[in-house]
Order: structure tokens, then C-alpha cells, then sequence
């Protein structure tokens, strides 16, 4: 996203854009081997949710636009404890102990990030990229709940599709809108662009999903620092990004949080096979975007 170099909608675009073709043969492969078919409620609520994501890309690429890649990938794994606010006040799910604990944490892990306790954090603005940070964090966590309604007794790669389908059309209809269409040079942004669809679109999304519920929950709940911690590593050796060490605290302290709340889910010995696949569920939800 950031070497693209293209603006917020049009990054958005070409991530669903180029995604989709790839998507709907493997859709096509999905349903002649005998997969399920979607019905018309699970097919727009997977579209609607990809309003959602578009809307979420593009706020990320403000949000990276601030603060960098790194630290801008970091705050949005915030999205773990707004899932579990949702759920407790749409869904009426009781938060649990962990939750608890792991929100103090990660709140305060974002002030650090934030800059708010020193004058030389890294970007050009990095309490308004904590503030899109927190936003891509809300976007996401209800892109996941719809698309979790739509996948209930859907193909995966259909649903997936459909989802990144009503992206690619919501990330053309705001980009006219906000009149946020500059794509840079056409090489190499093209290029980028379409790595990105493959590997975070496509090979990521469909990877993760198979992977994640044939992993016991302990190694999930380690496996989930992995994106935010990687982001921090490539955006230092790639793009030199160079967070100061209040910031670098605040990442640590809102990984911490990460940890607590995915480890002390339902997914601890002798948890319910359902209680454990949610907590692998969350696995997926974190590492997606």
C-alpha cells in the first residue's frame, strides 16, 4: 500500500480489482467440485460487508499516510477487543476476565503509539494516524461480523468472492465521490498493486482460513503477533520507518493486550470444540486484513 504510492481509493480498488478474477476461478473450481451454494441473504450480506472493507482499506491508507506501515498496521489489531465490545453489546455475549485486563492495555498501548508522551514520535501525524488507526479497527471489526453471518453454511471462496466483489464496487463509488482517483506512476503502482491483491487478498485470506481451524488455540494466540510484528520489521528494513521508543513501548504494551485477550478466550485445555473454533475464528479475524 505504501509503495503504491496511489491514493487511498484507488489503492483500495486495485487490491479488490485485481483480486477478483483470481476469486471467482476459484469460486467457479469451488462450486463444480461440489461446494455449496450461497442463497441470496448469505450472497448480499457478504457484499455489504465488503462496503465495509472498502471503507476500511481506505481509511488504513490515511492511517499509513501518518504514521507509516508499521505502526499504522499495529494500532489496527484494536480490532480484537472492539469484536468483543460488539459482541457483548449487540450480541449480548458477557466479556470475559481477559477482556477486561487486555483493554486498559491496548488503549494505553495507543497513547504511546500516538505520540501523546513524547514530541519526537515517528510520522507526520501520528495522533491523527492513531485516531484512523482506531476507525480501521471499528470498519473491520464489522466487515467481520457480517461476513461471519454471510459464511454460515457458504462456500468459502464464494463467500470471499462476493465480499471482496462489494469492496471493489464501494472503493469505486467513494473514490468518485471524495474524487480521490490518483493511481502515480503506472509502473511500478500497478505492479504493487496487483501484489497486493494476490498475496493479502487472495493467498492470504485463503491460507489463513484453511490453516487456522487445524491449529490448537495456544499456537493461534502466538501466531496472531506475527502480522503486526512483521509489519514493524519491514517497514524498518523497507520503507525505514523509525518509531521512537515511547512508541515502540506503546507497540509492546498493545501486543501484551493482544496476547492476554486472544489466550484467555474459550480456547484453553478443555474448552468445548465450538468455545475453541471461535477463538480460532478470532485468529482469522486479526491476521485478514
Amino acid at each position: 500500500m505504501q509503495l503504491a504510492g496511489s491514493s487511498a481509493s484507488a489503492t483500495a480498488l486495485g487490491r479488490c480489482g485485481f483480486a477478483l478474477p483470481v476469486l471467482g476461478a476459484l469460486a467457479w473450481l469451488e462450486r463444480r467440485r461440489g461446494g455449496e451454494t450461497m442463497t441470496a441473504r448469505s450472497r448480499w450480506l457478504a457484499r455489504v460487508a465488503g462496503v465495509f472493507l472498502a471503507a476500511d482499506l481506505i481509511v488504513w491508507s490515511h492511517s499509513i499516510a501518518d504514521i507509516g506501515a508499521g505502526l499504522g498496521t499495529v494500532v489496527t489489531n484494536l480490532q480484537v477487543v472492539i469484536v468483543a465490545l460488539f459482541g457483548w453489546l449487540v450480541l449480548g455475549e458477557r466479556p470475559r476476565p481477559a477482556l477486561l485486563v487486555a483493554l486498559p492495555l491496548m488503549f494505553g498501548g495507543l497513547i504511546l503509539v500516538g505520540g501523546l508522551a513524547s514530541t519526537d514520535g515517528y510520522g507526520t501525524r501520528p495522533e491523527l494516524g492513531v485516531a484512523f488507526g482506531a476507525g480501521v479497527a471499528v470498519l473491520y471489526a464489522v466487515y467481520i461480523l457480517m461476513l461471519r453471518q454471510a459464511a454460515v453454511g457458504s462456500p468459502v471462496v464464494a463467500t470471499l468472492f462476493e465480499a471482496t466483489l462489494g469492496a471493489a464496487v464501494a472503493s469505486l463509488v467513494l473514490g468518485l465521490l471524495l474524487r480521490d482517483f490518483r493511481l502515480g506512476p503506472a509502473w511500478p503502482a500497478l505492479g504493487w498493486l496487483l501484489l497486493l491483491a494476490l498475496t493479502s487478498q487472495v493467498i492470504g485470506w485463503l491460507l489463513i482460513t484453511i490453516s487456522m481451524p487445524r491449529l490448537p488455540a495456544w499456537l493461534v494466540s502466538a501466531l496472531l503477533l506475527v502480522q503486526p510484528a512483521g509489519s514493524l520489521a519491514l517497514g524498518a528494513l523497507v520503507l525505514r520507518e523509525r518509531p521512537s521508543p515511547p512508541q515502540l513501548a506503546g507497540v509492546a504494551v498493545m501486543l501484551g493486550g493482544v496476547l492476554i485477550a486472544a489466550r484467555g478466550g474459550p480456547g484453553a485445555p478443555g474448552a468445548p470444540a465450538g468455545q475453541r473454533a471461535a477463538v480460532e475464528q478470532a485468529a482469522v479475524d486479526l491476521t485478514g486484513g
